[in-house]
């Protein structure tokens, strides 16, 4: 479902007040955060963002072609692993 124009887009607040804290004191570091469904705003341009995947933290590099979607999109959850190849020289 899309969240309401109204409510505006939703996004953490401990991660906001991060994002802020370093942009007011002009720093580049990473930032952890556990929050997939944060949008992600113009304010995170140029910030590493590393965000979890149900396994380990994965840094996300926040360029201005990602404002708008949400961290987890960029981060995958599932590994697929190839289908077992049958040899069917065998079974004849």
């Amino acid at each position: 479902m899309i969240r309401s124009l109204l409510k505006g887009p939703y996004i953490s607040y401990s991660l906001l007040n991060k994002i802020n804290k370093l942009n007011t004191e002009d720093k580049k570091e990473t930032i952890k955060t556990w929050s997939r469904l944060s949008v992600i705003l113009p304010i995170m341009i140029g910030h590493v963002i590393t965000t979890y995947n149900g396994k380990k933290h994965m840094p996300i590099y926040i360029s201005d072609s990602m404002v708008g979607y949400k961290l987890g999109e960029f981060v995958s959850t599932r590994i697929f692993k190839t289908h077992k190849k049958t040899d069917h020289k065998l079974k004849k």
